[in-house]
């Protein structure tokens, strides 16, 4: 297999599980018990621990799972995502949706091929991709006590620059590893967990910048 057709098989997997996450969350959407179920206290932080631990587990051991394993678990964790995700359909226009879905669709495949033609090493660039991510994330928690808006949109906008730097990352990183390792099991799926990750993270914060409220 040519490391293009890898990439291919890579970003198919992460379109299945980016349909299965958007399916679920439209059939939950438009179930009022199902929602009711989704966002009960108990139900709710349920299924986030759920993902968590689903994702951590993933990302650690997919690739000394066996095929079927990794691709169950892959389709798994984009169903718990596609649960809460749900909300989405609830909050926002369909409109919305659609035009940042795009959006996002067009980041990832410009930076994928970036990520897949340059000749820089983007490793180095892990560690620091890492450091941001947990400063966005903490600050998010505090801000969540403080509910600035400038505060938020400001974590909005470099929550997406750190994720279009990780997808460049993580499709040389991938692309290396296969062409060091051509047999790497379940390799396909480890990178589509990765991309798929980048893709969702990025998504929601374009939509937190600039989605129309479906109560507008």
């Amino acid at each position: 297999m040519t490391v293009s057709n890898f990439l291919s098989k890579v970003f198919l997997w992460m379109f299945i599980g980016l349909m299965v996450t958007f399916a679920t969350g439209v059939v939950v959407s438009n179930n009022v018990n199902a929602l009711e179920f989704v966002f009960s206290s108990g139900g709710y932080w349920i299924l986030v621990l759920a993902e968590v631990v689903t994702v951590i587990v993933l990302s650690a051991r997919i690739q000394k799972m066996s095929s079927t394993g990794a691709r169950f678990g892959f389709i798994f964790y984009s169903f718990l995502t596609g649960l809460t995700f749900s909300s989405v359909f609830v909050v926002y226009k369909i409109t919305s949706i659609i035009a940042v879905f795009l959006i996002t669709s067009i980041i990832m495949l410009v930076f994928a091929v970036i990520g897949a033609k340059t000749k820089m090493d983007l490793s180095k660039f892990g560690t620091y991709l890492l450091m941001a991510l947990l400063g966005i994330v903490i600050a998010g928690v505090i801000n969540v006590f403080v509910d600035n808006g400038t505060f938020d949109f400001v974590l909005c906008s470099l929550g997406i620059l750190i994720f279009v730097g990780y997808i460049a990352y993580d499709v040389q990183k991938v692309k290396t590893i296969y062409e060091q390792n051509p047999s790497a099991d379940n390799l396909a799926i480890y990178g589509a967990l990765n991309l798929y990750l980048d893709f969702i993270n990025i998504f929601l914060y374009l939509l937190r910048l600039f989605g129309s409220s479906d109560n507008d």
